[in-house]
């Protein structure tokens, strides 16, 4: 402010002790430093600082009518306890092409406890062990080196690889490839080429017409539906069918062996009591 150019700057006199000093052109209040007394500047003159005055009521005197009341606040509207929430009906086209899914039954992966829960739900607790279960679904594009443990499903697309890990969900899709051991509560449906060299463990095997899989490691399920070239051990609680394109290589063991015609099989079979 002390190099600021003279034409920039005014003096003012200090309205209560009348001293003088130079301020920025631009002021609007001040401090004389003086007395310290604050005060505002208008039109380039210094003016006592306007304060707010206290107002009292006047004293009522005999005769004087009454003063109107003042209106009452309105009363705060009364609290309500929140209930369920109540699900607004859908139309008859929002349930046609957008079906509410069924509760689902789960297993969990710690302590073997099945139960079910909410079709749209993401996630679970065991109700046993307290553990948390992932129900996520998993769509596989591009290669892939992390463990998956889900009770949702997973699609192995065309491009996608998977080597060196674990999976472990409901239902599996490959149509990619595969290099890891698979753990299914539901189908493991395989329409690609490739070998598999981790172990196996599925509810129901589908290899799909025109794929050509090996299992290097023994493969256990309850069920297999066999419609490509497949070679390897299958072991089987329930039946093992061999549609007219199949051409099976390896160890069978199987309560129930069905062979459509124009399907082959080389190897040994076993067949054991069903359970």
């Amino acid at each position: 402010m002390s190099d600021e150019p003279n034409r920039h700057r005014i003096e003012v006199e200090c309205p209560e002790c009348g001293h003088s000093q130079s301020e920025p052109a631009l002021v609007v209040s001040t401090l004389c430093r003086s007395c310290r007394a604050n005060f505002q500047v208008r039109d380039g003159k210094g003016v006592v600082r306007n304060r707010p005055i206290t107002r009292l009521a006047t004293p009522r005197k005999e005769g004087d009518p009454e003063p109107e009341p003042l209106p009452l606040a309105p009363k705060p509207a009364p609290l309500l306890r929140r209930g369920p929430t109540l699900q607004p009906p859908q139309s008859f086209l929002m349930r046609l092409f957008n079906p509410s899914r069924p509760p689902r039954k789960i297993t969990c992966f710690n302590c073997s406890y099945s139960y079910n829960t909410a079709g749209e739900a993401q996630s679970s607790q065991c109700p046993k062990c307290s553990g948390y279960i992932s129900l996520l679904d998993y769509e596989i594009n591009e290669v892939w080196n992390r463990r998956i443990q889900t009770c949702g499903n997973v699609i192995i697309q065309k491009s996608g690889v998977v080597s060196g890990v674990t999976l472990r969900c409901h239902d599996l899709i490959v149509l990619g490839e595969i290099a890891g051991s698979v753990e299914c509560s539901g189908d493991l449906i395989i329409r690609s080429h490739g070998k598999i060299i981790g172990k196996v463990h599925c509810k129901n095997l589908r290899i799909e017409k025109g794929a050509r899989v090996e299992f290097l490691h023994p493969v256990t399920a309850t069920s297999a539906f066999i419609d490509g070239h497949v070679r390897g051990q299958i072991t089987c609680t329930g039946p093992v069918t061999l549609e007219k394109r199949a051409h099976l290589q390896g160890l069978v063991r199987t309560s129930s062996l069905i062979v459509k015609a124009g399907a082959t099989h080389t190897g040994t079979i076993e067949m054991a009591t069903p359970p």
